[in-house]
């Protein structure tokens, strides 16, 4: 594994680089930070893959000024920083938005994405009465002066990580103690995350440029809106299918980072030839 700073305007982001073989670069959910890949990167180095991934800014060890910034952007700094002209993107959760953004704004780039639980810039799944009023309640703890860490990484957790309308403690505990520890390190009081610059138009009014192959990945045990998010790309954009999982809620990769890994894997393999 190795390990690279790399500069972009106003910031520095930490990247890990390990494995050979075609690229796959991970793009972390808002509620954590690269850590979370590390039960799947394994399985997809053993599978061949160069793995890619990164802190967004203000996430884990990277860092920015208070800033506008760009995290398609950001996201091409990456590539070139490492050589890569293109390469598989996969992201889960906000995540999934930034790679759709960064394939909308640069499809030259893009092989093909994987989305894992992940958003739509400008697409609204809903949800239930029940799981609305969560939302609510996690918008409210977060816009508290000052905010409560361990309080909101505990509505977190009972929203993504349990599943919103599903039992306390349905996770295994070490994935629920892992995002805790990640999640909670986002409301530190130095903690800067700058101003991310957002697409126009928003993703959801340009999937049909979205013609590169594209797999969308999904859990019931999710709020609704991640099935439904992922349907409406599958129905959408030009090249898309969805996967939807009854077993797993929005940390897929920490749930079943073997089944996601291979299923990565069947996905890419056709599309990236070896040489």
């Amino acid at each position: 594994m190795t390990q690279i700073w790399v500069e972009v305007p106003g910031g520095r982001l930490n990247v890990l680089d390990e494995g050979a073989g075609p690229p796959l670069v991970l793009v972390h959910a808002a509620i954590a930070d690269l850590r979370s890949w590390d039960a799947l990167v394994p399985h997809l180095v053993t599978a061949g893959y160069r793995v890619v991934r990164y802190d967004l800014r203000g996430f884990g060890a990277s860092t920015t000024d208070d800033v506008e910034f760009s995290s398609r952007a950001d996201a091409l700094a990456v590539l070139d920083a490492l050589g890569l002209e293109r390469a598989v993107l996969v992201g889960n959760s906000a995540g999934g938005r930034i790679v759709l953004d960064t394939a909308i704004e640069s499809p030259g780039r893009v092989v093909a994405l994987v989305t894992v639980a992940g958003g739509i810039g400008g697409f609204d799944g809903g949800g239930t009465p029940e799981e609305i009023a969560l939302f609510e309640a996690s918008e409210a703890l977060e816009s508290a002066d000052p905010p409560d860490p361990d309080a909101i990484a505990a509505m977190d957790l009972r929203i993504w990580v349990d599943g919103a309308l599903q039992p306390a403690g349905r996770a295994p505990a070490w994935i629920r103690d892992a995002v805790r520890e990640m999640d909670a390190a986002l409301y530190a009081p130095d903690r800067v995350f700058g101003e991310p610059i957002p697409l126009e138009p928003p993703a959801a009014e340009r999937l049909d440029a979205l013609t590169m192959p594209i797999l969308a990945v999904a859990g019931t045990l999710d709020p609704t809106t991640s099935v439904l998010t992922a349907r409406h790309l599958e129905a959408n954009a030009p090249n898309a299918r969805a996967i939807v999982w009854h077993d797993v809620a929005h940390m897929i990769g920490m749930e079943v980072p073997e089944r996601l890994a291979g299923t990565i894997t069947a996905f890419v393999e056709p599309l990236s030839p070896r040489t």
